[in-house]
C-alpha cells in the first residue's frame, strides 16, 4: 500500500449557515448534525486508514487556533494557513507542495471538512479502492454520489457506464468520466437524473501528489509557478512569507474548473454511503430526525400547532405557535426565520450585512 496523506479543506465560512456559522466560528467548527464538530467527524472517519501525523488541514489564520484545539491528535505543524481564500485549486496545490517534500510518491486524499457520511465502513472501502487505483494508474480519481433527487445545488459528473475495453478497473466499479457539468437548472437536473449516468460531484479527490502537480502545471501554469516558489521555501523560516507573497499573485479558481474539466482521463467511483454536503439549513432538516408533526428540534423549544419546522435554539428557548414549513435558527445576537425551501438565500442576508458593514453580526 502506498504512503497516504489526507488533506482536509477547512477554509470556508459557511455563509448559508448564518447565524450559527460566522466568520469566527464557521460551519466546519460547529456541531450541526452529529456529536462532535464537522471537522472532528471528518478526521475521525479516516483515522483507521490514515494516521493523524499524515493528516494536513488547510485553513486561515483566524480559524487556526480553533482547528488546533479541536484536532488535538493532528500535529500543529500540519495545520497550513492560507493568507486569503483563493478557492480549491490553490488550496490543494499548496498542500501538495508540503506533501511532496515529505514523500514525492505519496497518494493524496482531499476531503472537505464539512460533509456528513452515515455508512462510514462503506466510505472507507471506497476510499481504500480509490487510493489503490490512484497509485497504480497515476490518474486523477474522484468520488461521485448516486443522485437521489434532481438537485440543482450540486455539480454533476457524467460517467462511461459501459465497458469500452479501455478501462482496466471497470469490473471493480471504477468508471471513466465522460464530462463534468456545472450546477444545472431544474429541468436539466431532471434530465440528468433520468439518464442514469450522472452522479453528484462530491468534491472528494484522490491522486498521487506528482500527478496533481503535473496536471496543475499543464492546466494552470501561473498557479504552478507560484506554488514552485513556495515549495522552495518549505522547511525554512521563509515559508510563511513565501506563501503570503505567492497568494498575492495567485488567481482564485476551483480544482473542478481549473484542472478536472481539462484533464484527459479521470476516473470516478460511485459513492453510496449516506453522503450529504450539509450545504444549507434545508439539508439539515432533510437529514434530521423528526417528530410526529414533522418538526426537527435542536435545543429548547415550545411548539404549539407547529408542523414541518426546523428549530435550532442555541442557548435560547424558541416558541412557535400555529406555523408550518419554517426554519428558525437562534444564535447569540441574531435570529433567522425563513420558509423551508428558501434557505439557500440566507447567503443574501450575509452579503447585505457585509455591504452595510454590520460586521458584529457576521
Amino acid at each position: 500500500m502506498p504512503n497516504v496523506y489526507a488533506v482536509i479543506m477547512a477554509g470556508g465560512v459557511g455563509s448559508r449557515f448564518w447565524p450559527r456559522s460566522t466568520e469566527k466560528t464557521p460551519k466546519q467548527l460547529l456541531e450541526i448534525v452529529n456529536r462532535g464538530t464537522m471537522i472532528q467527524n471528518t478526521v475521525e472517519r479516516i483515522s483507521s486508514l490514515i494516521e493523524p501525523s499524515k493528516i494536513l488541514v488547510v485553513t486561515n489564520k483566524l480559524h487556526k487556533p480553533a482547528v488546533v484545539k479541536q484536532l488535538s491528535q493532528v500535529p500543529a505543524e500540519n495545520i497550513i494557513v492560507e493568507p486569503i481564500g483563493r478557492n480549491t485549486a490553490p488550496c490543494i496545490g499548496l498542500a501538495a507542495m508540503f506533501i511532496r517534500r515529505m514523500d514525492p510518491d505519496a497518494v493524496m486524499v482531499v476531503l472537505p471538512a464539512d460533509h456528513l457520511i452515515n455508512d462510514q465502513e462503506e466510505f472507507r472501502r471506497i476510499l481504500s479502492l480509490s487510493i489503490w487505483v490512484a497509485y497504480e494508474s497515476g490518474k486523477l480519481i474522484t468520488i461521485g454520489i448516486h443522485p437521489s433527487r434532481p438537485e440543482t445545488g450540486y455539480g454533476y459528473i457524467q460517467v462511461v457506464d459501459e465497458d469500452d475495453g479501455t478501462n482496466p478497473y471497470f469490473d471493480r466499479g471504477v468508471f471513466k468520466v465522460k464530462t463534468f457539468a456545472e450546477k444545472p437548472n431544474r429541468e436539466t437536473a431532471h434530465r440528468f437524473l433520468a439518464s442514469g449516468d450522472f452522479l453528484w460531484n462530491s468534491g472528494m479527490f484522490i491522486w498521487k501528489v506528482d500527478t496533481i502537480l503535473r496536471e496543475i502545471a499543464s492546466s494552470l501554469p501561473g498557479l504552478s509557478a507560484e506554488l514552485e516558489k513556495i515549495g522552495g521555501a518549505i522547511g525554512t523560516d521563509r515559508v510563511n512569507q513565501a506563501i503570503e507573497t505567492g497568494y498575492r499573485m495567485i488567481r482564485g479558481i476551483s480544482i473542478d474548473y481549473g484542472v478536472m474539466e481539462k484533464a484527459h482521463e479521470v476516473y470516478v467511483l460511485r459513492g453510496e454511503f449516506g453522503w450529504s454536503d450539509v450545504g444549507s439549513w434545508d439539508e439539515v432538516y432533510r437529514i434530521s430526525g423528526k417528530d410526529a408533526d414533522g418538526n426537527s428540534v435542536s435545543g429548547k423549544a415550545v411548539l404549539h400547532g407547529t408542523k414541518n419546522t426546523l428549530v435550532h435554539s442555541g442557548d435560547k428557548i424558541v416558541a412557535a405557535v400555529d406555523v408550518e414549513d419554517l426554519i428558525i435558527i437562534a444564535a447569540d445576537n441574531a435570529i433567522l426565520v425563513c420558509r423551508r425551501g428558501e434557505s439557500q438565500d440566507v447567503k443574501e442576508i450575509v452579503d447585505y450585512l457585509r455591504r452595510k458593514q454590520m460586521t458584529e453580526y457576521l
